[in-house]
């Protein structure tokens, strides 16, 4: 899995740098941040996108999106079927762990369904954002950003060609909600798509779906009016627009934090406790087998169900009257765990080396690590070695904590049994 990704990132890499990618020729380290951050789904941009790429690099970094949004893997089986070759063991045990099954039945067509799903929403998509852009740019221009921003969207990439963003979009009730309702689709896991299309009862679904159904309208809605709350009476961000105007923006924002980053509003607009609250809204992300980062908000709900279950002194964690297996439990907080590390490693590298305050460092770091490509206007102005850290952070947390702690660790069996012995802890 980190050996196919690095090589379509390298393979990226030299393709952006070619004559006719750009407009003007980039540096090669331009050139692989821009490749990482598109296959990361991140958005995180040296460059603009918009001014800086010809079409043919446009399409390229387009291409990575998908690659990253819905798994090099998962095209690289369809390629193998497309061609009539059989999958092998091998092959399903790696598409079973990119897609976080528990087992092996139907995983050929689940990549079938996950792959037709992603044509099916954005084509319709394009489609909807054509009546805004056609009239506006022409058919061929208007159809192309329809397409673009589809595809970006729905694979939480917040990768925009408009050289102002979403800014003159924040309130357009249209986009706003054809952009957020693709980001969020994206977001809430092709499984749960599936295991609603083929349960069609809300009662029958896994508790999995279950789980991300319900957090995820609870965590828009709860951000979108905290968003309301906290910047309805500030001019520079939701104060300059009332009613509808201002429910819509606030949404976009909220729903945009979690997994997108299409950042309709400028970042340091935003008050002190509104950031605070991105950078938690950001850390816990959105789905497992999804398009998106972050820790996942099923492992968010694990962890807080946990430690009710420890202070209340029972000792099963339990939810809709099912038991949460002790595995998964552990994988949560390790999950937890080598985030944290990762997150504090980078922020302490990054204080050494490059001279910016530490609360706009923190949130690009967590931006990068959770593939969500908000912006305090940092990454930009980061030294080589910065961007080098950013760069790493935005690979592991698209491969994730557990797939990379797995590709560090030598397999092994515990054989002996030791007796065990308290620690003192908190």
């Amino acid at each position: 899995m980190v050996a196919v990704s690095l090589t379509a990132i390298t393979a990226a890499t030299f393709l952006l740098r070619l004559p006719f990618a750009t407009h003007d020729r980039i540096s090669w380290f331009d050139a692989v941040f821009t490749a990482t951050s598109a296959f990361t789904v991140t958005g995180l941009n040296v460059v603009d996108i918009g001014t800086t790429f010809t079409i043919f690099g446009q399409l390229v970094i387009l291409l990575l999106v998908k690659f990253g949004g819905i798994g090099i893997m998962t095209f690289a089986i369809l390629a193998f079927m497309m061609l009539g070759k059989k999958i092998g063991f091998k092959e399903r045990l790696m598409i079973q762990h990119t897609l976080n099954q528990d087992s092996l039945g139907g995983i050929l067509k689940l990549v079938k369904s996950i792959f037709l799903y992603a044509i099916m929403i954005e084509a319709i998509a394009t489609m909807i954002l054509s009546f805004k852009w056609v009239p506006v740019y022409g058919f061929t221009r208007g159809l192309y950003y329809s397409f673009f921003h589809a595809v970006s969207a729905f694979n939480n990439a917040g990768i925009s060609i408009f050289t102002t963003g979403f800014s003159p979009y924040t309130t357009d009730l249209l986009v706003s909600l054809v952009i957020t309702t693709l980001f969020i689709i994206g977001g809430i896991g092709f499984t749960v798509l599936i295991d609603i299309k083929n349960k069609r009862s809300f009662k029958k679904l896994s508790l999995h779906s279950k789980i991300m159904i319900i957090g995820t309208l609870v965590f828009n809605l709860t951000a979108t009016l905290i968003f309301i709350f906290l910047e309805a009476n500030n001019p520079a961000t939701l104060g300059s627009v009332t009613g509808v105007n201002q429910v819509v923006g606030a949404y976009f924002q909220a729903t945009s934090t979690r997994t997108a980053g299409f950042g309709p509003i400028t970042i340091d607009y935003f008050r002190t406790p509104t950031t605070m609250m991105m950078l938690f809204l950001m850390f816990i992300g959105s789905g497992s087998a999804a398009t998106s980062g972050g820790i996942k908000l099923t492992t968010f709900v694990v962890i807080v169900l946990s430690s009710i279950t420890f202070i209340r002194g029972k000792k099963q964690v339990t939810l809709a009257k099912r038991t949460i297996k002790e595995r998964i439990i552990i994988r949560a907080f390790t999950i937890l765990s080598i985030s944290f590390l990762l997150i504090f490693s980078s922020l302490f590298l990054l204080a050494m080396t490059e001279q910016i305050p530490t609360n706009k460092l923190l949130f690009e770091v967590i931006s990068a690590f959770s593939t969500v490509g908000l912006s305090m206007g940092v990454t930009e102005n980061l030294s080589n070695l910065g961007r080098g850290v950013i760069m790493s952070l935005m690979f592991f947390g698209k491969i994730g904590p557990l797939t990379l702690a797995f590709s560090l660790a030598s397999a092994s069996q515990d054989k002996i049994i030791y007796p065990s012995e308290d620690i003192l802890t908190g």
